[in-house]
């Protein structure tokens, strides 16, 4: 294992670090870190901090009753990126994963590199160009509100054809994979340990971009699809029932694209 973070022993963040291939964390950047910031806090009622002095520039950590959820970065003036959430699935070993994602047929866009102490990270896209994360935790080993209205509960991957970028990401984290929904979707769920933790869903040719969705759990996905529309965002899908509870597919304000859940009993 590459040497990270020198011969100070295993500290107690590092024993709660994820079990690999779990999302772990999501973040997002942003043109205008301020207005994001009051459009996050006014829908789920995030509290922010910056967590130290930051190399790649400015970034806050949301929190929920002071536990990390979420990270928002804002980008350079003259970068005109397209914003949106990004997922990370949690690593042992960054630098040896972002060479199995070479090999594999991925692109490592960023990284390895070390945020500081909180941990190592790599950006990436798979082979169909969806971009993710790869976290190797230390002091920060992935959003601690998990259950909580405002936190992220879900994560799926919507590409053109699940079986094909499967392969990817099993050949990196060696998910167990179990077919749902009907004869005619397109949907795999990814298991870690027996347990699922994400899904693969096809959308077809048609698809636009391929990406990683983030929902996250609300207590009333009606009233929370009004409250984005208040806040300056917008709804692109209705509230409506699915397999796991009421969502609705939002966008910010920026147009960063996420999801509202309620989730099922």
């Amino acid at each position: 294992m590459t040497e990270v973070w020198g011969s100070s022993g295993t500290s107690e963040e590092e024993t709660r670090r994820q079990t690999p291939g779990t999302p772990c964390w999501t973040s997002l950047l942003v043109h205008d870190l301020e207005t994001t910031e009051e459009f996050y806090g006014g829908l789920f009622g995030w509290d922010y901090y910056t967590p130290g002095p930051r190399h790649m520039g400015p970034y806050v950590r949301a929190t929920l009753d002071g536990r990390d959820v979420a990270g928002i970065g804002e980008l350079p003036p003259d970068r005109q990126l397209e914003g949106g959430w990004t997922t990370y699935l949690a690593s042992d070993d960054a630098d040896v994963c972002a060479e199995w994602i070479h090999c594999c047929g991925g692109t490592v866009g960023v990284g390895p590199l070390a945020a500081e102490d909180a941990g190592r990270l790599v950006l990436a896209t798979d082979p169909a160009g969806a971009a993710f994360g790869v976290w190797q935790g230390r002091r920060l080993t992935g959003s601690r509100a998990q259950g909580m209205p405002g936190a992220p509960v879900w994560h799926e991957l919507v590409t053109y054809e699940a079986a094909v970028v499967l392969k990817f990401y099993r050949a990196l984290f060696g998910y167990e994979s179990k077919a749902t929904g009907t004869v005619d979707t397109d949907a795999i769920t990814l298991h870690v340990d027996g347990r699922p933790v994400a899904a693969i869903r096809g959308a077809g040719p048609a698809l636009e971009r391929p990406h990683w969705m983030t929902y996250f759990e609300v207590a009333d996905v009606d009233a929370a699809a009004r409250r984005v529309t208040e806040l300056g965002g917008r709804v692109l899908g209705a509230p409506a029932p699915g397999p796991a509870g009421r969502v609705a597919k939002v966008a910010d304000p920026e147009g960063a694209v996420f999801s509202l859940l309620r989730s099922a009993p």
